[in-house]
């Protein structure tokens, strides 16, 4: 799987722009081949490799030799701060490759691949104002990789206003179907109860790029086991799958009646916190991507089947989650995804993948799907992930001053 830009910071490995936008290029941390090769020279990969120095005083200096096509410049940090380095277009300012986090007197590789044009790298050091290098023009060639225009925190305001507009007419039907789950255990009727578990937790599973904006609501709507000693007989063991457990465990409705009601109440609170909740804007296109990362994690493992088998079902909603995501981004989408239409593409391939697993009944266990169901499916929200994975890195909020 494809992490996002972000993700990557925490194994210390770089990207670039273009490598989850199109797969073209891609910014590889340290030396690649083992420090084999002499930077500024051929290197072991059969690229020119140009060494460029990244600091406040020379950013961009060594580059003057230019050339097209694929490349390697060798970021080579000579000041005594950290810093970001960006290869822009001089005209656009559309980033065709980046590295972040270049430590002082390290050196790392930047893979591009450039068309004729003019560029200019753009550095730019912690607690410090942005640089930027001489302007560079490159003749002849084939076009060049992508690239794409920084998004920035002001871009994303908009999209995540609106978002949050939209979470909270779903909370409103959120705690209308909680609210008939509750009354359903407390008439005793299993069957309405079931029923009703599923209309309203999958009303809760659309809702996942909010997710981080509810805090320890979410551990008490939506928690699992997971970590409690007592597993399901723990008394931290609420929400959704509590109730879930007991619905299809043959719990006696006495016993659930107070789980339904402590769900029926904390969904009902959430509501009423979100009037004041403020989504980071730099989280919406990263959650556009963790909503389905999750969805394969959790839910296509059967981690999360408390006795409902349904699984793909939640993946199904996970799936209209994501959708209310990117119709929100697609505006900033539009100008810097390359293969949008590809993104598109592929959600509706997963979408009539899912539907037509779920055709075989309503209460879906995974293990009922056999090998080939399994792996069709886990192929078709893979790809999908790798693709939200490009939402991600361009979505991330980037220095431009």
């Amino acid at each position: 799987m494809v992490l996002p830009r972000r993700l990557m910071m925490g194994v210390g490995v770089p990207l670039a722009v273009g490598a989850l936008a199109a797969g073209v290029f891609t910014a590889a941390g340290g030396l690649e081949d083992g420090g084999r090769r002499a930077p500024g020279g051929a290197g072991a990969d059969g690229l020119p490799h140009t060494v460029v120095e990244v600091s406040q005083s020379g950013c961009g200096r060594g580059w003057d030799r230019p050339r097209p096509g694929m490349q390697v410049f060798d970021l080579r940090n000579t000041s005594g701060v950290a810093a970001e380095v960006y290869l822009e277009d001089a005209r656009t300012g559309a980033v065709h490759g980046e590295v972040e986090g270049l430590g002082p007197g390290t050196t790392r590789a930047l893979r591009v691949r450039l068309g004729k044009g003019s560029y200019a790298f753009m550095c730019l050091p912690d607690d410090a104002n942005a640089v930027t290098g001489p302007t560079v023009r490159v003749s002849g060639g084939s076009p060049g990789g992508p690239a794409a225009a920084p998004v920035t925190q002001h871009d994303l305001i908009p999209p995540t206003l609106s978002y949050q507009k939209w979470v909270g007419g779903q909370l409103a039907e959120l705690v209308r179907k909680t609210a008939g789950l509750r009354e359903a255990v407390d008439s005793g009727d299993r069957g309405a109860a079931r029923a009703a578990w599923r209309a309203a937790h999958l009303q809760y599973e659309r809702l996942g790029a909010a997710y981080g904006a509810f805090g320890d609501a979410d551990k008490a709507i939506n928690g699992t086991t997971g970590g409690l000693p007592r597993g399901v007989r723990d008394t931290g063991f609420t929400g959704f799958h509590r109730v879930e457990y007991g619905l299809w465990h043959g719990e006696p409705a006495g016993r659930l009646r107070g789980p339904a009601h402590a769900l029926d109440k904390a969904v009902r609170a959430l509501r009423e916190d979100w009037a004041q909740a403020r989504m980071d804007p730099a989280d919406l296109g990263l959650r556009a991507h963790e909503i389905l990362e999750n969805t394969v994690q959790f839910e296509l493992t059967g981690r999360t089947d408390y006795g409902s088998g349904s699984n793909l079902a939640t993946a199904r909603a996970n799936l209209d989650g994501t959708r209310a995501v990117l119709a929100r981004l697609r505006r900033l989408l539009t100008t810097r995804l390359r293969d949008l239409h590809g993104l598109d593409a592929q959600l509706d391939r997963t979408q009539r993948t899912l539907d037509a697993a779920r055709r075989g009944g309503e209460r879906l266990p995974l293990d009922r799907l056999g090998r080939a169901g399994r792996e069709k499916i886990n192929a078709a929200v893979g790809d999908l992930v790798e693709r939200l994975a490009a939402v991600a890195a361009l979505c991330d909020v980037r220095r431009t001053v």
